[in-house]
């Protein structure tokens, strides 16, 4: 079988060299796939290891002897202030000769004071857990803290054997308990009085075993590992983890330690039981006597995973150097038999350069010099010239190109693919309206979609009917169109394509249509001329008219036909006033009689935009008279601007709701409650209907059934006027609407309104600023 698969392996190679795929792109192939799928690993892998095999062993041995040699320093501060604490205690008076043979039955102020101090000494240190006062003699007393009374012999013989020491100072592990001699415990015991040679007591603080053993830990940086102290010099003996002088790993570690040189390094790596821990080891002097501290922190837990990781990288590198030689050899191949393929194809003249030059970069440098330049170009001018065109003709249309002049116009759109040599130019204005009214189809925010959509739909007929055509939208569902039609032709297929348009724009957007379309002009600088004159046609349709299309021609002939204004004050009047008083639905409901009044008859869409500007103002006006700022509650919104961009009935009523009505309604609601409002209310519609009658304050406050004071504040509070302006406001709007539309005497007048001839002249024109006369001539 090995015969076999050696035989096909000389086979393929074989035939693989005849096919001559020895070029210089097959062999940088070859190098670069076995480069990047193997060489990397290897090297990722052998870093690895040796940064965990050595450097990082070492980095952490190092770590560990700073840290180590750091909390060394402290515990040596921390014993070293025990001690200077204990004898600066010693050395007090309190603890002089006078203590000798004192009994302290009697002298038991002084047994107290010592009490004192030695708790304060208990207290000076964390790391104390009891301080004792011990005074040998015939009676043996011992204070820990408190006064103990005479010691038994068995506990006054351990006591005296501390006195007995040459050493005055000295730390001990001594067990004070006879019961119990293994539980030894770490003491500082100094001599009394301090600097006696025939001392008669000693002072002594016992050590906290716990707090001890967690000094000690603080020397391990792993909750792992082992830490001690020991006396060089004695048989004294303290371990973090508990352990005994006699335990096998501290013996070990001892041994190794003595077995050292003194002149090698302090820290070192020791293995015990498969495990490698990082050993620290160090002395420092406690009071004649050498103390040694050992700490043995595990590192092996740390560099085990990677160790085996780095390994394991690395065989697997290695192995995959070996597979990327074969697969990245018949990848090459593969890659390399379509191009060879593509450069023979392309360039047969250079197979003769094969292999001493990379393929692809003649194939590159060929195809750059025949083809590049001209295949971008012509992409780029493909790509933009749509939107050129459409940017030209919308400055165009809206008059931004003046200062060009009429050849200057002409150049630049022949350089814009258009024709212009022989044509003539007709333009088309589009509007669309009824957008909320088709069963929410559209909605909102929808003008700059529904502008798109029907551009399309007007390039689309176009192309169908005329050689040359452009249109561009607006952004506000109106459009523009230009027509470029050839001299001699006439232009009788413009109102076909309206009609056109007109039923295809109903059928696919269920909107209406308004088009405009201008006379034939022969100059470009006269297109924006025709497009404003197509525009203005559109604002004087009759307001009330579905779809419409209209020729310029024709409305210039029969001229613009003067309509009387159809604006109602009265509904106005009215408006106002639901809307002082709160009355949101009633507000509306006047507001949609409104404008179905200001559109009635033979109304234009200008005259109908015109009259609810005018409202606008006059809701504004009477906001401010109410007390109501309009700039604080819209917020500084240029609501005429917004108001002028609406053209449609629907819109423009939900327009005034949302954005006037509401807002107002809100903040009146806010500012008086329901009951203040009816009778203010009541009291309104009263006024209403007996203005003309001789009314007070207080007739009107018994009517409604409230005092003339609390009326009085009410009613300036809901409506921002007092009393008497509203009611003499009421009498002068009646007054002039019977100046205006009857032919009454001026006395029948006054008499109507409530007024004497005389007084009422008098109030009209300190009102108005002018006679009741006057006022009928102006009206007139």
């Amino acid at each position: 079988m090995r015969k076999g698969l050696f035989t096909k392996w000389r086979a393929y190679k074989k035939g693989f060299g005849r096919s001559g795929c020895k070029g210089r792109y097959y062999r940088s192939n070859l190098i670069l796939v076995l480069v990047v799928s193997a060489i990397p690993g290897i090297i990722t892998g052998g870093l690895v290891y040796w940064m965990v095999g050595g450097h990082l062993e070492e980095e952490l041995l190092h770590m560990h002897h700073q840290q180590i040699e750091q909390r060394a320093r402290n515990m040596d501060e921390q014993l070293t202030n025990l001690e200077l604490l204990l004898s600066h205690w010693a050395f007090d008076p309190k603890f002089d000769y006078s203590l000798e043979g004192l009994d302290f039955k009697l002298a038991f102020e002084r047994a107290r004071d010592i009490t004192k101090t030695l708790v304060v000494m208990q207290g000076s240190n964390t790391m104390i857990k009891q301080a004792e006062l011990y005074l040998t003699g015939s009676e043996p007393i011992l204070f820990n803290p408190e006064y103990g009374g005479v010691v038994p012999p068995a506990e006054a013989g351990l006591y005296d054997r501390l006195i007995q020491t040459p050493q005055s100072t000295f730390w001990t592990e001594w067990a004070f308990d006879p019961k119990r001699p293994n539980d030894k415990e770490l003491t500082l015991v100094h001599h009394i009085p301090g600097g006696s040679q025939s001392p008669f007591g000693a002072l002594l603080v016992r050590m906290d075993t716990q707090k001890v053993a967690a000094m000690l830990k603080t020397m391990t940086p792993y909750n792992t590992g082992e830490t001690f102290l020991v006396q060089t010099t004695g048989d004294l003996f303290a371990s973090a983890g508990g352990r005994a002088p006699d335990d096998p790993f501290v013996t070990a570690l001892r041994n190794r330690i003595k077995a050292r040189d003194t002149a090698e390094k302090t820290s070192f790596f020791f293995e015990w039981n498969g495990a490698t821990y990082a050993v620290t080891y160090g002395e420092f002097s406690r009071i004649a006597k050498e103390w040694a501290y050992v700490s043995a922190s595990p590192i092996s837990s740390i560099t085990s995973p990677v160790m085996f990781l780095s390994r394991l990288i690395f065989t697997v590198s290695f192995g995959a150097l070996v597979l990327a030689v074969l697969l990245s050899w018949l990848a090459s191949r593969k890659i390399n038999s379509p191009v060879k393929r593509l450069f023979r194809t392309l360039l047969p003249e250079h197979v003769a350069a094969e292999g001493k030059e990379d393929e692809f970069a003649l194939i590159e440098r060929h195809w750059q010099n025949l083809h590049w330049e001209s295949h971008d170009l012509h992409r780029k001018l493909a790509e933009q010239l749509p939107h050129v065109r459409e940017g030209f003709l919308r400055q165009l249309l809206q008059g931004y190109l003046y200062a060009y002049s009429e050849q200057d116009l002409r150049r630049r759109m022949e350089r814009f693919k258009w024709e212009v040599e022989g044509r003539y130019f007709v333009v088309l204005f589009v509007q669309l309206t009824g957008m909320t009214g088709q069963e929410g189809k559209f909605k909102n925010g929808d003008e700059g979609l529904v502008s798109y959509a029907t551009v399309n739909i007007i390039s689309e007929l176009a192309a169908q009917r005329f050689s040359q055509s452009d249109a561009t939208h607006f952004h506000d569902l109106t459009a523009g169109l230009l027509l470029m039609l050839p001299q001699g032709e006439p232009d009788s297929g413009v109102p076909e394509f309206c009609e056109e348009l007109t039923k295809t724009i109903n059928h696919i957007l269920k909107m209406h249509v308004i088009v405009a379309y201008s006379a034939p002009v022969e100059r470009i600088s006269d297109i924006p001329l025709a497009f404003e004159g197509v525009k203005q046609a559109a604002n004087y349709r009759p307001f009330g008219c579905g779809n419409q299309i209209i020729d310029i021609r024709l409305l210039d002939q029969e001229g613009a036909e003067e309509t009387e204004s159809t604006y109602s004050f009265t509904l106005e009047r009215e408006l106002i006033q639901a809307m002082r008083t709160g009355q949101e639905a009633e507000a509306f409901r006047l507001l949609e009689d409104f404008l179905k009044a200001l559109g009635a008859d033979t109304a234009r869409a200008i005259d109908v935009q015109q009259g609810m500007l005018h409202l606008l103002g006059s809701i504004l006006h009477a906001m401010m008279l109410s007390g109501t700022d309009p700039k604080r509650l819209f917020r500084r919104a240029n609501l005429y601007e917004a108001l002028s961009q609406i053209r449609e009935p629907d819109m423009m009523l939900a327009w005034f709701k949302e954005k006037i009505m509401a807002p107002y309604f809100k903040e009146i609601a806010e500012r008086s409650n329901a009951g203040v409002k009816l009778m203010i209310e009541q009291a309104m519609l009263y006024l209403q209907q007996n203005y003309m009658r001789d009314i007070s304050l207080d007739s009107c406050a018994d009517h409604i059934g409230t005092n003339s004071f609390f009326l009085s504040k009410s009613f300036k509070q809901v409506t921002g006027h007092n009393f008497i302006d509203y009611l003499t406001g009421l009498r002068m709007d009646r007054a002039k609407e019977l100046l205006r539309d009857t032919g009454l005497k001026i006395s029948d007048v006054a008499e109507q309104v409530g007024y004497q001839h005389s007084y009422f002249n008098r109030i009209f024109k300190k009102q108005e600023g002018m006679t009741p006369t006057r006022y009928r001539e102006l009206s007139q």
